[in-house]
């Protein structure tokens, strides 16, 4: 029996935890404030919130951790529900997807750790602490994308990313009168408007747009829409940049702000690669007609080194790997 917890605020990580946990040959219990995910087979622990004080200044505990708001009833609720499961279900392993504040946890309750690193800079006081107690450290990019994260130590095992859709072999070839643009929209949006995408319509009478998230519909499956685009517009979160990548379709990257300059870090990362992207620092009122015509020339099937499919795989030999050291000490 092995933990995977998922932070609340990373829904999209519900995708990945559970193509993780499925490569896995052992029982998985999954530890979150989320709901249950559809596709997860096995136990699922629901814990409670404890953000009822978000709007408040965070307490950091000196800056030693990153949330720990005192007197905060879920947090002692959810910490108290961990406990008693690591009592009762004596894991061998947690993974932590992501908190520092539950990796710490799992640590003082002697069950070995194996923390998901995220994009950005991560050398904080709080993140070097979660690094230190870890048995391994495991990231969603390519060896070959440098530059990705600041602050973390060398043992950093980059397994490449984890999409919940199945990769494309090849991209395809789109050919017809009118070409057509995916806009994937993330949390509240990613700051595009109406009239930035009215703006963008207007200076490409030649493409067709669709807006998927944010302010556009919610599709349960929007992957078909991703792999027939001949561009997709996109924010630079990790699951956003992994599904593109399988269906190897080119992009235009506009990074959004985020905590520890996460977006803006895979943003350069991305630039500065030989990736098939475009990359803007805002989402631009002009030149959209050149933009789009140059993001479409790019070679969609480079993504095969970001997203090959076997990134489940790999992280499963890498938790194999982590237990049995700790089973044969």
């Amino acid at each position: 029996m092995i933990g995977y917890y998922v932070h609340h605020q990373g829904s999209g990580h519900l995708h990945r935890a559970t193509a993780l946990a499925a490569a896995l040959d052992v029982p998985v219990t999954g530890l979150s404030s989320l709901p249950r995910p559809a596709a997860w087979a096995g136990e699922w622990i629901e814990l409670e919130r404890d953000d009822r004080w978000a709007d408040e200044p965070v307490d950091t505990a000196g800056g030693h951790l990153h949330w720990a708001p005192l007197g905060e009833p879920g947090l002692r609720s959810r910490m108290a529900a961990i406990s008693s499961w690591i009592a009762d279900a004596q894991p061998r392993a947690l993974v932590s997807d992501v908190s520092v504040e539950v990796a710490l946890l799992a640590r003082l309750h002697g069950v070995p750790l194996i923390s998901v690193v995220l994009p950005g800079d991560r050398g904080d006081r709080a993140h070097r602490l979660g690094q230190a107690a870890s048995s391994a450290l495991v990231a969603f990019w390519p060896e070959e994308a440098e530059g990705m994260v600041r602050g973390v130590e060398a043992r950093l095992h980059r397994i490449g990313a984890v999409s919940r859709f199945p990769v494309r072999e090849a991209p395809v070839v789109r050919r017809g009168p009118v070409r057509r643009v995916v806009v994937l929209g993330g949390r509240g949006g990613e700051g595009l408007t109406d009239a930035d995408l009215a703006l963008a319509r207007a200076q490409t009478p030649g493409w067709d747009w669709e807006v998927l998230g944010g302010e556009g519909p919610w599709l349960a499956d929007p992957f078909p829409s991703i792999c027939d685009a001949d561009v997709v517009v996109t924010h630079a979160g990790q699951n956003a940049i992994a599904e593109v990548a399988a269906a190897r379709r080119p992009a235009i990257v506009v990074p959004a702000d985020r905590p520890h300059d996460e977006q803006r870090t895979t943003a350069r990362a991305l630039a500065a690669g030989p990736w098939p992207v475009v990359v803007e620092p805002e989402f631009p009122a002009t030149g959209w007609a050149d933009r789009l015509e140059r993001a479409a020339g790019l070679d969609g099937s480079v993504w095969s080194r970001w997203c090959d499919g076997r990134a489940p795989e790999r992280f499963a030999a890498l938790v194999g790997e982590i237990v049995g050291a700790e089973v044969a000490r």
